[in-house]
C-alpha cells in the first residue's frame, strides 16, 4: 500500500498543511472556548494565519490545559458526534481526554494503516497486538490500521506472557506490537520455558510507547532474529500513528500532512535549528472532535525535512524520543536523560538490558544510583571480574553525563518487569 502524500515536494505538502491549518484553527476558535480566547488575547482572528510560521505567536497547549477543562471543555463537537473517548491514566492530576468523530476514527484508521505499510507490513501479515486495549489508545490504534491495511489481527493486548508466546506459535505470528521492555522480557520468559525465541515465525516488531535506545533495538533483533522498528505517537494528537520508521530505520517519517510539527527549545519555545535537540510541539490539521494548536508533547528529538535516502519519502522525519522535558532528572544542575544511561548499558558486554535509576538526596546533595542486571556468570566467576565490570560501568556512565554515579551490580531478573511500560526511575526525593 502506498500513499501518494508521502511522497510530496515541500513546497506541496507546505501548501496543504496551511490550507489545513486555517481551517483547523477556524474550527477551533469557533467551538472551543479556550482557544477563543486565546485568539482574542491575542488580538488576532485565525485567518490572520497567512502562513504556517505565523503559528508559532500561539501559545503552547499542553497536558495542564487540557486538565484545567476536564472532561470535555477541549472539545469542538456536540457530544451526538463523538464516538469515542479515551484517557490518561491520570497519574500526575486530572485524566486528559480525548475524543474521536467518525471522520477522526478514519483518519486514525489510515496513518495507522501507513504507519504498518511504512515499514513492510501487508495484507498478509498477522499481526500479534500486544499493546494494551482500553482507554490507552495503543492497542486500538493498531487495531485500526490493521483493519485498514487488510492484515490479520490478533488482539490479545497486554499481559499473560506465556499465552502470548503460545498464540504465537499456534498462529504463526509475523509482527508483534508492544513495548520495547516488553518485547525483551518475552524473550525472556520464552527462553525460561525452553523455548529459543529466534526460531520464532517473527519477521518484525512495531515498539513504541516508551523511549529506548538503538543499544536496546540491538538487543531485541538479537534476541528474536526479527527487525525492530520505532513507531510514536500520543493520544493528544491521535495515539500510535503520528510517525514510523521505514525499513531504513533513519527516523520516524511524520505524516505531515495531518500533524503539523515544531522542534523548538523547551525553555524558550524558540525554534531550534534542523537537527538540533528540542521539544516536539504538533498541531493537528485534522481532528474535529479535539483539534489542538501548537500541544507541547514534552518529548525531545531532533527533525530533518530532507527526503528518506532509504524510502523516498518526502514527510519530515524526526529521530527516535532522546528524553522527555517532564521525565528529566536535574542533578546538581546537570540535566540527565534516563536513555542517556541506557546507551551506555547497552554497549557494556555483560549487562542485561535491565537498569532502574535510583534518585536520593543525602543532606543538600542529590545522587543517583544505577542498579544494573548483569549475566550470571559474573557472579560465579572472581569478585574482581565483578569489581571491574561495576567500575567500568561507573566510569562510563560519569563520561557520559559528566557526574559521578552510583552503580550496584544484580544477578538477572532482580529487577522488577513491567508488561507494559517499564518504570525505569524511582525518585525518593520527595517521599
Amino acid at each position: 500500500m502506498k500513499y501518494e502524500v508521502e511522497y510530496l515536494d515541500r513546497e506541496t505538502l507546505q501548501a496543504l498543511q496551511l490550507e489545513r491549518l486555517r481551517k483547523i484553527a477556524a474550527h477551533a476558535y469557533a467551538r472551543v472556548p479556550h482557544y477563543r480566547e486565546v485568539f482574542e488575547d491575542l488580538g488576532a482572528q485565525p485567518e490572520d494565519l497567512k502562513s504556517l510560521h505565523d503559528l508559532t505567536g500561539i501559545p503552547v497547549t499542553d497536558k495542564e490545559t487540557l486538565r484545567q477543562h476536564y472532561p470535555y471543555g477541549m472539545f469542538a463537537v456536540p457530544m451526538a458526534e463523538i464516538k469515542e473517548i479515551h484517557a490518561s491514566s491520570g497519574t500526575t492530576g486530572k485524566p486528559t481526554v480525548v475524543a474521536y468523530t467518525h471522520t477522526d476514527l478514519q483518519v486514525w484508521s489510515e496513518v495507522m494503516a501507513r504507519s504498518l505499510a511504512c515499514c513492510g507490513v501487508t495484507d498478509e501479515d498477522v499481526i500479534q497486538n500486544a499493546y494494551g486495549y482500553g482507554l490507552f489508545t495503543g492497542g486500538l490504534g493498531v487495531h485500526y490500521g490493521a483493519l485498514e491495511l487488510g492484515a490479520a489481527i490478533v488482539p490479545i493486548s497486554a499481559g499473560g506472557t506465556r499465552r502470548q508466546l503460545q498464540l504465537m506459535q499456534d498462529f504463526a505470528t509475523t509482527v508483534i506490537t508492544c513495548t520495547p521492555s516488553y518485547s525483551i522480557y518475552m524473550a525472556e520468559e520464552a527462553r525460561s520455558l525452553g523455548l529459543d525465541p529466534r526460531r520464532s515465525s517473527l519477521r518484525l516488531g512495531i515498539l513504541g510507547a516508551e523511549p529506548w535506545s538503538e543499544g536496546m533495538r540491538r538487543e531485541i533483533e538479537a534476541a528474536w532474529e526479527m527487525k525492530a522498528y520505532n513507531i510514536y505517537g500520543l493520544s493528544e494528537i491521535i495515539g500510535p500513528g503520528v510517525a514510523q520508521e521505514c525499513t531504513g530505520q533513519c527516523g520516524m517519517h511524520l505524516w505531515a500532512d495531518h500533524f503539523l510539527p515544531e522542534v523548538v527549545d523547551p525553555e524558550t519555545l524558540k525554534p531550534v535549528e534542523e537537527g538540533e535537540d528540542g521539544m516536539l510541539v504538533i498541531t493537528t490539521l485534522s481532528k474535529q472532535a479535539t483539534p489542538f494548536l501548537r500541544y507541547a508533547t514534552k518529548d525531545i528529538v531532533s527533525i530533518t525535512h530532507e527526503p528518506c535516502p532509504a524510502c523516498g519519502r518526502t514527510s519530515p522525519r524526526i529521530s527516535r524520543v532522546k528524553g522527555r522535558t517532564d521525565d528529566m532528572l536535574i542533578i546538581r544542575g546537570v540535566n540527565i536523560f534516563p536513555s542517556q544511561i541506557e546507551g551506555v548499558l547497552t554497549e557494556i558486554e555483560g549487562t542485561e538490558p535491565h537498569y532502574q535509576i535510583l534518585v536520593k538526596r543525602e543532606g543538600a546533595l542529590d545522587s543517583i544510583d544505577v542498579q544494573v542486571e548483569v549475566d550470571e556468570r559474573y557472579f560465579s566467576d572472581e569478585i574482581r571480574q565483578l569489581e571491574a565490570l561495576e567500575r567500568r560501568i561507573r566510569n562510563e556512565i560519569g563520561n557520559v553525563l559528566g557526574i559521578g554515579v552510583g552503580v550496584k551490580l544484580v544477578e538477572p531478573r532482580t529487577i522488577a518487569r513491567s508488561e507494559g511500560k517499564a518504570k525505569r526511575v524511582v525518585d525518593t526525593r520527595d517521599m
